[in-house]
């Protein structure tokens, strides 16, 4: 019997590399590896050795017998990946393809006569994490990991929702690294505040900054900056409690909640803001966004989306795993009638095939909802205009179709994107959020290199992050061996001493 990738699949390629039949696609070397939203087992040329489940960090693997509920769907999911593709073009040979295990190649070629290197990693997500396990496994690099936060795990510890136990579980993997003899963790210590960009290269011989890209993109409209109005960001900040976020971020006092965008992180604004709080027990949310979802009046949140649903953001597995909760209904506002032929007319593959059994419904958005329990709303075609309120909103104005509506609402979340934040001593780039770089190494900058969301923008899920990370450090490895990185003046353990006298 094969197995099966489901929902909570990273993509972080790991169970690619121990595969022994090259049975899970699409592979780092293969074009659709960053375009894809998963990874996929073919059933035909699975052996069953579970070699792959061993190495998933986030659990994402099952056998097909042991699939249940709405896993069981991703039987079919990974052997439709396959359906239409010949076996050779599916897998560059033959399938199954059985690696010849022969003596071990390593891509990282260090001369045996250069000193181990002292490297900086600022930023403990799965970026900085991903270059730090690099560095420790296949070098013999000594690490300082600075995060500017007291607790390590950036975007897995306060970017994943927390009724995702299993994404967040590669977070074990990353915290093994922690206690490694040949790398020192300090926390608390923000690069640009506390120690400036300078200071940390002169104890350093190089340093990557994997900040990542932590603000977020506004609208740009009228009204916005009403009470009212908030960021997706400060949302999953605060249910993920967050220290930069209070907990009384979020007001729950509106009956109807809207969201602008319909991307993943909207589907977990949404879905968070609409669950059981008697569900999310026992989960990593913060005690205090427990407690007070548990005194939440909201009971509706409507998903805004400029496009149609064929164009819809969020990723199929994410979709799939709201369609199958059975405590929140949801709806497809049939207000336009390109959202009905989008649905009926969605070939295979297509994402908005999966929204053919929802029910579809004129909504009457001039007054608060009436309907009993919760739902959310999906509203395609359909883009804000202004935020409407004096001292605090009260509505949203849309523009569809036919004609603008007004959208009655105590609260507008924007899920529209997140933008990078500038590093004072590194260059930046407004408008793409992200310092600019060749193959990771930081214009005008010898020894300094960025990874992750600062690197290339806020795309690629946590796994997209190893490969990223393996670019940026065989960039500064090249540079080592080249002799380009030149010699810190001061030593690294003075660096430490420099810290304790900041924080």
């Amino acid at each position: 019997m094969a197995f099966a990738i489901t929902q909570t699949c990273c993509s972080d390629a790991s169970c690619v590399a121990v595969c022994p039949v090259n049975c899970i696609h699409p592979t780092p070397d293969e074009p659709d590896f960053r375009t894809t939203e998963m990874l996929y087992i073919d059933p035909q040329a699975c052996i069953d050795c579970g070699a792959c489940a061993d190495a998933c960090p986030v659990d994402a693997i099952f056998p097909v017998e042991d699939l249940t509920g709405p896993l069981q769907a991703y039987a079919e999911v990974n052997a439709a990946y396959y359906a239409d593709r010949d076996p050779i073009t599916a897998a560059s040979d033959p399938s199954p393809n059985f690696h010849s295990w022969n003596r071990p190649v390593f891509d990282r070629v260090i001369p045996p006569d250069l000193d181990p290197l002292d490297v900086a990693v600022v930023g403990t997500g799965p970026a900085g994490m991903y270059a730090v396990e690099d560095l420790l496994l296949h070098t013999n690099a000594k690490v300082t990991l600075i995060d500017r936060l007291p607790v390590a795990g950036g975007l897995v510890r306060y970017g994943v929702a927390p009724d995702h136990p299993s994404t967040k579980k590669i977070g074990e993997t990353f915290a093994r690294f922690h206690d490694h003899p040949r790398l020192r963790l300090q926390l608390g210590l923000e690069v640009g505040r506390d120690v400036t960009v300078d200071e940390v290269a002169e104890h350093h011989d190089a340093v990557i900054y994997a900040v990542g890209a932590s603000s977020a993109r506004g609208l740009n409209l009228p009204g916005e900056d009403l009470p009212g109005s908030l960021a997706a960001t400060t949302v999953v900040a605060w249910y993920n409690g967050h220290p930069d976020v209070p907990a009384d971020a979020v007001d729950l006092a509106a009956e109807r909640v809207v969201v602008v965008g319909n991307g993943n992180v909207a589907l977990d604004v949404a879905r968070i803001l609409t669950t059981d709080p008697a569900v999310l027990e026992g989960t990593t949310i913060a005690p205090a966004a427990l407690e007070r979802l548990k005194a939440s009046k909201i009971r509706e949140v409507v998903l805004l989306g400029r496009r149609g649903p064929e164009a819809a953001a969020y990723t199929e597995p994410e979709l799939r795993a709201l369609i199958e909760r059975d405590d929140i209904d949801l709806v497809v506002d049939a207000h336009d009638p390109r959202v009905g032929r989008a649905i009926d007319t969605a070939p295979a593959g297509d994402k908005a095939r999966l929204l053919k059994g929802l029910e579809r419904k004129a909504v009457d958005w001039s007054a608060p909802p009436r309907h009993d329990g919760r739902r959310i709303v999906l509203r395609f075609h359909s883009a804000p205009v202004t935020f409407l309120g004096e001292s605090q909103v009260r509505g949203l104005r849309t523009t569809g179709p036919a004609e603008d509506v007004e959208i009655a609402t105590g609260e507008v979340i924007r899920a529209v994107g997140y933008h990078g934040t500038p590093v004072d001593g590194l260059p930046f780039d407004e408008r793409s959020g992200t310092v600019p770089h060749t193959g990771g190494r930081v214009a005008d900058q010898p020894g300094t290199y960025v990874v992750g969301w600062i690197k290339r923008g806020p795309s690629g899920g946590i796994g997209a992050n190893r490969e990223c990370a393996k670019e940026t450090v065989g960039s500064l490895l090249d540079d080592a061996v080249a002799g380009r990185l030149g010699t810190p003046p001061r030593k690294r353990k003075h660096f430490f001493k420099l810290a304790a006298r900041r924080t």
